[in-house]
């Protein structure tokens, strides 16, 4: 009968992560020769090779990567069976590793914050602001247990609750020429630059998508990481940009630009929050949602949505 320890698929992982057991072995605080026995015991217990040495470090060889796949899901598993003892009896208490995209946790993290320490004063609460793609990575690996991300979320594993809807607006300098609503669109596009965030980020995609743009190649992105780097260039005349209407009070405010409704149908986004489908804290997942949709109720903007499963 095959035998092996949640250690010895947690050092494993960590190996296949790092590709070097001494990485490795300083990000799970132990000693090298420590981790390297454990993970020579899982290949022992498995009968396969699950590493091979190169020169910069280890690679995976094919069985490793089937397993590292099934190793993570394991260890996915088993911390939501923790979860579930721990959180069993009261609702946000404990550890809660929280993922937000960059392009809402300037504008929803100030007013949540001090709601969740008047809520939930138990909680400890860790916060990861990266893009998307990371976050998923991270919930499928239990590094992460929710996530306030753009929807839809094209993953099988994850359950999603929509909460809030965000519409977009188009920031123009100042001096911009019309009357009305605007219309986006390639005319308007081939007058003036349209600035976006770099690649990596949903609310790009999303921009792109709304303009009906298919190559970006023509686009002046500068590499900008935040909003608040493309305003200034609008203020300052170097193009237009589309902003999500939970940004415009921080980001506008005092700065040389004009704002303008787009014409209908105008471009929304829907966020909402995402976790694994085994993960046993649903019900602190719902009442995170419920106080973010009161955060949000605190800035200008953005229609609510009643929170709903997908």
């Amino acid at each position: 009968m095959i035998k092996f320890t949640l250690r010895q698929l947690h050092y494993f992982t960590a190996v296949a992560r790092t590709g070097h057991y001494g990485r490795a072995a300083e990000a799970c605080a132990v000693t090298q020769p420590a981790l390297s026995v454990q993970v020579q015991e899982l290949e022992a217990q498995l009968g396969v090779v699950l590493f091979e040495r190169g020169r910069k470090g280890v690679m995976l060889t094919a069985d490793g990567r089937a397993i590292a796949e099934r190793a993570a899901k394991i260890l996915a598993s088993a911390q939501d069976l923790a979860d579930h003892a721990r959180h069993a009896n009261k609702p946000l208490t404990g550890v809660l590793h929280f993922g937000m995209i960059p392009t809402v946790a300037p504008y929803l993290l100030p007013p949540l914050l001090p709601m969740l320490k008047r809520s939930f004063p138990d909680l400890e609460l860790h916060v990861r602001e990266t893009q998307t793609a990371i976050l998923l990575a991270e919930l499928a690996d239990a590094k992460l247990d929710v996530a306030l991300v753009a929807l839809p979320v094209a993953d099988p594993d994850l359950e999603c609750s929509a909460l809030i809807k965000d519409r977009f607006m188009l920031a123009v300098p100042r001096d911009f020429k019309t009357k009305g609503r605007v219309v986006v669109d390639a005319a308007l596009l081939r007058q003036e630059r349209l600035l976006l965030l770099e690649e990596g980020h949903c609310f790009r995609d999303q921009a792109l998508s709304y303009c009906a743009l298919q190559q970006s190649s023509a686009l002046n992105t500068l590499g900008a990481s935040s909003f608040a780097t493309i305003v200034r260039m609008v203020a300052n005349g170097h193009g237009i940009t589309l902003l999500p209407e939970m940004a415009v009070s921080t980001e506008v405010r005092g700065k040389e630009v004009r704002l303008l409704r787009i014409r209908d149908p105008e471009p929304t986004r829907t966020l909402g929050l995402a976790w694994r489908k085994s993960s046993p804290r649903k019900r602190d997942f719902e009442a995170l949602g419920r106080l973010l949709q009161a955060s949000k109720s605190e800035s200008r903007g953005s229609q609510l949505l009643a929170g709903r499963g997908r």
